[in-house]
């Protein structure tokens, strides 16, 4: 076949073009993405719990739906949260769950539960991650907040229409209500109280069928209407009226106003009131698409707009989409220019540009075969492609320098071509199945970060595959015409001609002789290179090189996170505000830019939130500025951060005011330590020494944990004597519920939308302590008394929020790190030794776990190492099976190791850490290593069947080999280069796995080339090589 296709005036030709069309036709078709999809497999139940404690949420809600979730299958952790008035229970499936399955029996089971308290509201069950962030629309204007709503939901119901778009969620609003906000002295002076209203309020605003009246030739409907649906109208209601015919409306005793549930659910951008529009995508839309058709939507819809209301795309991740793929882009272009040049230096033009014409067909290829098996174009699976170019044009190389060598030794070229294939046909097979064995067990590495990191193999094995089919029967077609077309007689000049020299007088001289010292003193060398690898494992277990599982990048996004105790006013949380965004605007000065452009775009204010403390209220609220991108700011992120937290200045009565990047990427929170125990107090304590070990160390900052005070609580209970004034303890809750929590009187329907009609006293009524204990309670007669006579009042204050996994009470300490003053994994180390394990002996019921990026790292690092070992294995079967050996095929891989040597040196020259993309590149390095390997051994065998002795067949193979060594290694270097030098924050990520990869690859060549051939004769002189070829006839 390779001959057929070599001779052909045109099957490979139409072969060619039928793998072009296939990858331009597919490629259209891939989703563009910033990270492979890496959702967690979770499934969520929230239960709203209307004014219960964080207490009782846990022994109501928690404990009954835990108990009955427990045994379904496929789970690998439960935890419930306990909040004020809420509880949110969180089901984490193992890998390769099936979500939708655990996803119905949770229904099934959480629907049969018969014990939650009556006021409990339907549970709310659904599967987390279904939906991708995709942009957000900021409507800014000074309206009242109910006009701001309207029309915000009048720009959502048009963007809904754009094909695409799944969600449209509006944040900034609670729930529209008509609240209605009684006088405690207008309903003594009328003799009612708060429940009476509200009860009077359904009785009189009610709207229902009344049934059909059946007249001769027609029937006519019945309705009764007397429904009130603003508050304009409602505020007429009668809601009693005497004898003597007076009548007593809802404005006679209270106010009604149309407003939201909450005061704190509130957003500010750029100052002024705002809605913020999030639209987010599923799974499979094309982020760049989806957000081009959403500006060229805001195109035609801007002139509508009324005045004093602004529109501005903010949040928009196909950005940072845009931004990396254009980077890789352009460095994958970078890359193939240096490699044709490298190509150019030792082959001629048209040669050169048919080997390097291998790449741009194996990519189309691979393009294809990506979108047959659903993966997109993104940061890991383009780098993936740039990964390839070492094993592409080895493979290339490998067969355009066997076919030149034979045509310079005289055959004719059609000869020649077939039999330059011939010869290393073998060992290029044999190389693409070793390749196979390394990156198959790669696709199936566990956790987030594998998930992410996984599409590189998967990325790797189609180019593979594509490229093995271009090398065998589409390049020597090429290169036959080439030669044919008297290629093979141009003569290098300049200095093409002045490298060529040099190069081929060090590989006919020098490199014979480097190597012939080498292997005279085998023992040395092997020796020597054996303690160089042992230092550099040292070097990586004795923390000289750090290791962290996932790189940080610099984004364009910085966020306050504002935590005051709980029971703080909206009024002072608003003042810290105004005081942290004053501060912003004075660094924004100190840091000028290129154009005048301002160095922050954007600020937006979101109170009722605080990603950190998981806590919700008017006592949280988070600033988010958004900056000029990384590639146009001039600014250091870390310096803008020093100087703003140096503005703001100590602030007293916080919890934690921490100013930190939004996380990016799969790896989680840098220090995450979670305790366990049933005793809350113990875990108080033990929280207390964990976070004050933390503060110790240089570069640990923004530490808190998740078990704080909650708001501070009277506690009403019956005074002795009580019950004889005909009052119990459900006649006084009820009361209290009434007017401080308030009552649901109704829920009306106007439009689209449902409005809560709420019922309760106002404000200035339940001001102070006093207020509450001189609240009439009504007695059975009618007459009423104060509380303070019926009820005593005691203090409480429990925890804001209790969290469980796996049945048990737990609590959280976070924290973030400064990559440049600490070390995450030296910093969890130490505070295991110096704090957690003494806790830990001290109370026995304590336990503790590390999550996070220590757990990814953890879980990621030992699925590559186990699934590396596969690949190792695999890789030995193969090659014992070609050399007929056992002890051949482990010298041929000990050039993996080798590799490490390049990689440790590399990340520490360049001052890198050690990270899970470091660790794919050194594994990945690990198919194209193994390659030269195996084609050097086979020559070496091929020279000892020609009736070499073993001592010439060595320096003889080490020469011969030298050059498609050195190219391939040139050229893989070369691809990578543009990436190493990559000065922009997109690249951030992926360098340390290209530093891998390109120091794992100079130490490797010249370890193949020197320390091989001494291995061989060590084995030669223990009798330890199979002698099969010198004696049997074999390809």
């Amino acid at each position: 076949m390779i001959g057929y296709f070599a001779k052909h005036p045109t099957a490979a030709n139409l072969l060619m073009l039928l793998i072009v069309i296939l990858g331009i036709t597919a490629l259209p078709n891939l989703k563009r993405e910033t990270f492979p999809e890496f959702s967690a497999s979770t499934v969520e139940v929230q239960v709203i719990y209307p004014g219960a404690s964080p207490g009782d949420a846990e022994l109501a809600l928690c404990v009954p739906m835990e108990d009955a979730v427990d045994g379904i299958s496929d789970i690998e952790e439960i935890s419930c949260e306990a909040r004020e008035g809420l509880a949110t229970l969180t089901i984490k499936l193992v890998e390769g769950g099936d979500v939708q399955r655990v996803l119905s029996d949770v229904k099934t089971e959480v629907d049969a539960i018969n014990t939650f308290p009556d006021d409990v509201e339907k549970p709310v069950i659904r599967e987390k991650g279904r939906n991708d962030h995709l942009i957000t629309l900021a409507i800014a204007a000074d309206l009242p907040q109910t006009e701001l709503k309207d029309y915000a939901e009048e720009v959502k119901r048009q963007l809904k229409k754009i094909d695409g778009i799944s969600l449209v969620d509006i944040q900034g609003f609670s729930d529209r209500q008509l609240r209605v906000s009684l006088s405690l002295p207008l309903l003594r002076q009328y003799g009612l109280s708060v429940q009476q209203v509200a009860n009077k309020l359904t009785a009189q605003n009610i709207k229902l069928p009344g049934g059909t009246l059946k007249t001769e030739g027609k029937d006519i409907l019945i309705r009764f209407d007397q429904q009130n649906i603003n508050a304009s109208t409602l505020k007429n209601l009668v809601i009693a009226s005497s004898s003597n015919g007076s009548q007593v409306r809802l404005r006679d005793v209270g106010r009604v106003s149309e407003q939201f549930e909450k005061d704190e659910q509130k957003i500010l951008f750029d100052g002024k009131p705002a809605a913020l529009l999030k639209v987010q995508k599923n799974k499979q839309g094309d982020a760049l698409r989806l957000v081009a058709a959403i500006e060229e939507f805001m195109v035609h819809y801007r002139p509508t707009i009324p005045q004093g209301v602004e529109i501005t795309l903010t949040q928009n991740t196909s950005q940072v989409v845009a931004d990396r793929i254009s980077m890789l882009t352009t460095n994958a272009w970078q890359g193939f220019i240096l490699v044709f040049g490298v190509m150019w230096l030792f082959f001629a033009w048209r040669y050169s540009f048919w080997v390097s014409m291998g790449l741009p067909v194996s990519f189309l290829g691979a393009f294809w075969l990506m979108s047959l098996m659903g993966v997109s174009i993104n940061m890991i699976s383009l780098v993936g492609l740039l990964m390839a170019i070492g094993i592409l044009m080895d493979d290339a190389i490998v067969i355009a320098e066997s076919i030149a060598s034979h045509i310079e030794k005289g055959m004719d070229v059609a000869t020649g071509t077939v039999e330059g294939v011939k010869r290393v046909g073998i060992g290029v097979f044999s190389s693409f199945l070793t390749s196979i064995a390394i990156f198959t067990g790669l696709m199936f590495i566990e956790g987030d970060i594998g998930k992410v990191l996984a599409v590189m193999p998967m990325v790797l094995l189609a180019t593979l595959v594509i490229s093995l089919v271009e090398a065998f029967l589409i390049l020597p077609n090429h290169l036959l015409h080439s030669y044919s077309n008297g290629t093979e007689d141009e003569a290098a000049t300049g200095f093409k001609a002045k490298f060529n020299d040099k190069f081929e007088s060090f590989r006919q001289n020098q490199l014979p002789n480097i190597v012939e010292t080498c292997v005279r003193n085998r023992y040395l060398v092997a020796g020597g290179v054996v303690g160089l690898m042992l230092m550099s494992m040292a070097m990586m277990a004795g923390g000289v090189l750090k290791f962290k599982a996932f790189p940080d990048t610099d984004g364009d996004i910085v966020e306050v996170r504002v935590l005051y105790p709980q029971g703080t006013s909206l009024q002072q949380t608003e003042k810290l505000v105004t005081h942290i965004t004053g501060a912003l605007g004075q660094v924004n000065r100190e840091f000028p830019q290129r154009d005048e452009e301002p160095l922050v775009q954007h600020v937006t204010v979101e109170f009722n939130k605080n990603a950190d403390a998981f806590e919700s209220g008017a006592h949280v609220a988070t600033i988010r500025v958004d900056l000029l991108t990384a590639e146009q700011r001039q600014t250091n992120l870390d310096d803008f951060v020093l100087a703003w937290r140096e503005a703001i200045g100590p602030q007293p009565g916080l919890v934690a005011l921490t100013i930190k990047e939004p996380s990016l990427g799969p790896s989680g929170r840098a220090i995450d330590i979670r305790l366990h125990s049933s005793d809350l107090e113990l875990l108080q304590q033990a929280s207390s020494e964990v976070k004050a070990g933390l503060n110790k160390f240089q570069g640990v900052y923004d530490v808190m944990d998740d078990l704080r005070p909650g708001k501070e609580e009277r506690v009403v209970s019956l005074l002795p004597g009580a019950m004889s004034l005909g009052v119990d303890g459900s006649t006084i809750a009820q009361q209290l519920r009434a007017a401080y929590f308030g009552v649901k009187a109704d829920d009306i329907q106007r439009n689209n939308q449902n409005i809560e009609i709420d019922v309760r006293l106002r404000d200035a009524d339940k001001l102070s302590l006093n207020q509450l204990q001189n609240f009439p309670i009504t007695l059975s007669d009618g007459s009423q008394k104060p509380l303070s006579s019926l009820a005593k009042l005691d203090y409480e204050r429990s925890v804001a929020r209790i969290n469980r996994v796996n049945g048990e009470r737990t609590v959280n300490i976070i924290g973030s790190i400064d990559a440049e003053q600490a070390n995450t994994t030296e910093v969890l180390q130490q505070v295991i030794k110096s704090t957690l394990e003494p806790l830990t002996k001290q109370y026995t019921n304590l336990t503790y776990s590390l999550e996070g990026e220590i757990k990814e790292g953890n879980q990621t690092g030992k699925s590559i190492v186990s699934k590396f070992m596969f690949g190792m294995i695999g890789i030995f079967v193969i090659l014992s099976f070609q050399f007929r050996s056992y002890f051949e095929p482990v010298m041929v891989m000990v050039a993996i190791p080798m590799a490490m040597i390049g990689v440790v040196w590399g990340h520490l020259l360049l001052g890198f850490d050690f990270t899970m993309p470091s660790m794919v590149g050194f594994v990945s390095l690990a198919g194209i290593v193994v390659n030269d390997s195996i084609l050097l051994v086979g020559y070496i065998k091929s020279h000892e069947k020609e009736g070499m002795s073993i001592h010439d067949a060595v320096i003889a193979s080490s020469r011969e080999r030298f050059r498609a060594v050195f190219i391939t290694s040139a050229t893989t270097i070369a691809g990578m280069i543009p990436l190493l030098l990559e000065t922009s924050t997109q690249a951030q990520v992926l360098q340390p796995l290209v530093v891998s990869i390109v120091f794992g690859m100079i130490s490797s060549t010249m370890l193949i080339l020197l320390v091989l051939p001494c291995l061989y004769m060590l084995l030669k002189d223990f009798n330890l090589v199979s002698d099969h070829h010198l004696s049997t006839e074999h390809e």
